[in-house]
């Protein structure tokens, strides 16, 4: 019989417990963005997926196709391809393609590019249940960037 009052004294002591935390709560700030009504400020250090750095001489992307992030990429999630013209010196970038559901922004081909042709972006508003939808064709979005 003392087990029964000693069940209905705890759940009575923990249910005053619990509402002196409700109580408490209850008059401090609201703390919670209301995000779509409310833009978040994004922080300096924060990291977006990888997008082409356009080169302010030619307008094109800085990018040579030497295919350094590519390989220095863990998760196999970049394709970068590109041509040779006919009396060109150089390769000239094709596509160069981001699978943004295999990538863990680690950060390694942005380390691994000397020619500064990628960056982090500061796109962070990507919702979308179609997984084609995070299969970016960075060459085309930074023509749309001008």
């Amino acid at each position: 019989m003392s087990e029964y009052w000693n069940d209905i004294f705890g759940g009575a002591k923990s249910l005053v417990v619990g509402l002196n935390i409700t109580v408490r709560e209850l008059f401090k700030p609201v703390i919670t963005e209301q995000y779509p009504h409310e833009v978040p400020v994004m922080k300096p250090r924060f990291r977006g997926h990888i997008e082409l750095t356009r080169n302010e001489e030619t307008g094109g992307a800085n990018c040579v196709v030497c295919g350094m992030c590519q390989r220095a990429c863990p998760s196999g999630c970049i394709t970068v391809d590109g041509v040779k013209p006919e009396g060109a010196k150089k390769k000239v970038l094709t596509t160069y393609t981001l699978d943004f559901t295999k990538c863990s922004l680690c950060g390694s081909c942005v380390e691994s590019c000397a020619f500064d042709a990628i960056q982090f972006s500061k796109d962070y508003n990507l919702a979308s249940t179609n997984k084609d939808d995070y299969i970016f064709d960075l060459v085309k979005r930074l023509e749309e960037k001008r």
